[in-house]
Parts: C-alpha cells; sequence; structure tokens
C-alpha cells in the first residue's frame, strides 16, 4: 500500500514517524508544510521540515517534540549576550542544519534537493518532500497586531493576538516541488496526519490540491483541544466551536474517511452526516509505541475503504 502523509509540526511527525515504522521506504512519502518557513538571523528555517526529519531521523528532542535531543545551547548564549535578537531560539546542533541549508540555497540549490541530502545524511529512507521549493509565506492577520508572518505570531508574540484569518503569500506563483505530484498520483491513499488544518495543512492543499478516491484525516483536536499548538484557540477566534467534528467540516467534500479519539464518540453520527466513514481510537501518541498504534490504526482503516 503506498501512501502520501500530508504533515505539518510536532502532531503531524508524530504520525509519520509510526507510518515509517511499519511502511516500507518505496511506500511512504511525507509531503511538509513550509508555510513557516522564514529567514532570522541570515539563516533559512524550515521548522516544519526539520521537526519531520529529524524525529524520523530518532535525532528530535523527545520532550518538546521539536529541536534536536541533547542539545547545547552556546551560540544562542553568545548571541544573547550581544544584544541578539534571540525570541527565536536555535541550538548548535540545530544551527548547523541551517547554516548548511541556507549556504545552499545562495548557491542556488533547491529546497527539495536540500532536504533529500539532509535526509541521506541523517539515515532517513523513506522519502520527504517539501511542499514546494518556492517562498509562499503563511501570513495570519490578527485583530491587535495586522498581518503578522507565521513565526512573528507563533513564537515572538506567543500566539496571544487575536486571529481574524489566514491568508498564504505568493501562493499564486507557487508550484509543488518535484515529486509531489507524483506521489500523490501513485498513492493508493492520503493521509492528512493530526496537524493544525489552518496553518500546516491548509498551505499544502493550496500548493498542490487533492483530486484523490481516499483520503483520510486524524483529528488534532481531542475533547475540544490541542495537544500541541494554537489550532483549538484559533477556531474559538474565528467563532467556531473546536472539535472533532469543527476538523471534519473544515476538509468536507476531501475526505471519504475520519479518525478521531475515542474521548469525542458522541460526534461520531454528526460527522457521518457530513459523508465520510468514521473510526475511533485512542489517538494520543505519547512515545513510540503510541505512534506506530495509531499508525496501524490509520492503515487499517484505510484497508476497509479501499
Amino acid at each position: 500500500m503506498k501512501i502520501v502523509a500530508l504533515a505539518g509540526g510536532v502532531g503531524g511527525a508524530k504520525l509519520a514517524h509510526g507510518l515509517a515504522q511499519i511502511l516500507p521506504p518505496e511506500n511512504l512519502t511525507t509531503i511538509v508544510n513550509t508555510g513557516d518557513d522564514f529567514e532570522h538571523l541570515g539563516l533559512n528555517i524550515s521548522p516544519d521540515l526539520d521537526t519531520v526529519c529529524y524525529t524520523l531521523a530518532g535525532l528530535a528532542n523527545p520532550v518538546t517534540g521539536w529541536g534536536r535531543v541533547d542539545e547545547s545551547w552556546n551560540v544562542f548564549e553568545n548571541l544573547e549576550q550581544l544584544g541578539a535578537p534571540t525570541w527565536f531560539r536555535l541550538g548548535d546542533q540545530d544551527l548547523g542544519t541551517h547554516l548548511e541549508r541556507s549556504r545552499r540555497l545562495r548557491k542556488g540549490d533547491t529546497l527539495s534537493a536540500i532536504t533529500n541530502d539532509f535526509c541521506k545524511a541523517w539515515g532517513i529512507k523513506h522519502t520527504i518532500l517539501p511542499m514546494t521549493d518556492d517562498p509562499m509565506p503563511t501570513i495570519v492577520d490578527t485583530v491587535e497586531k495586522g498581518e503578522l508572518t507565521f513565526q512573528e505570531y507563533f513564537v515572538h508574540q506567543c500566539c496571544k493576538p487575536k486571529v481574524k484569518g489566514f491568508r498564504f503569500e505568493a501562493v499564486e506563483k507557487a508550484r509543488p516541488a518535484p515529486g509531489v505530484l507524483e506521489a500523490i498520483d501513485q498513492a493508493d491513499a492520503i493521509v492528512i496526519c493530526p496537524s493544525n488544518p489552518w496553518v500546516s495543512i491548509d498551505p499544502i492543499l493550496a500548493v498542490a490540491s487533492l483530486n484523490h478516491a481516499c483520503v483520510v484525516a486524524l483529528s488534532p483536536i481531542i475533547g475540544g483541544e490541542t495537544v500541541k499548538g494554537p489550532a483549538a484557540k484559533m477556531y474559538r477566534e474565528l467563532e467556531i466551536s473546536p472539535s472533532a467534528l469543527a476538523v471534519a467540516k473544515h476538509y468536507e467534500g476531501l475526505l471519504s474517511g475520519f479518525i478521531f479519539d475515542q474521548v469525542d464518540k458522541e460526534l461520531k453520527f454528526e460527522i457521518e452526516n457530513l459523508g465520510m466513514q468514521t473510526m475511533m481510537t485512542d489517538s494520543l501518541m505519547k512515545n513510540l509505541e503510541g505512534k506506530i498504534r495509531v499508525a496501524k490504526d490509520v492503515l487499517k482503516f484505510i484497508d476497509t475503504l479501499l
């Protein structure tokens, strides 16, 4: 079974990691959001891409889910002493990734080619693709601060401003990265990972729209809240009650199947009324065993849909 996973952030990386423990390399491609990519301290940073790569390589910080395990902060501490902007923390090992990516981008290499080489260096056998090689920053429209780039909103402002909406800058110029459309065309099923629908998955869908018979999504909202990240807060500020049902409605018309946590079992009938089949499970992925368990559930559910 060939699977394409759409991912962004820690939740997306967890499910992609679980799928990679089960599926052989030729049967899994993960397409990652790059709408939160930005430049900081003169470096090109791809937070979602790095989170997915570090996770699949076994290099991610197991506590935060992002950044590198056993990280040190010597450069950052010196930058802080010198008065540099330090609101976006960069560890010493992580800096090596950003330095080499930035050097190669300036040389003219594409983000997808660089990512492929990084994956080889880190021992990742499964394919990881950025959604696009073109700049397409996510812009968050807020009540208090106006329009902010995503990392400015997410990290610098700590998600405090009230959200009014989102847009993807230069989306009309962005093209899917090499391999993205081919992977989607050849897949037996598309899995939308439990990532923020607004700022992790929508950017991918904006640049590589899906026209596929089997698309399933796993809800990132459990019991009205997210495990990590601001998705539930965003829903509330957009005057939508955050729930698995709200996520299913977000993808209405796209999905053939929807997976949500068993604590939300009372929503089953309403979700199925949207025209999609459902599966309930324990969707928390607290460790590697949890990632594999949920990934197995996802694949079993897809089997019933094919």
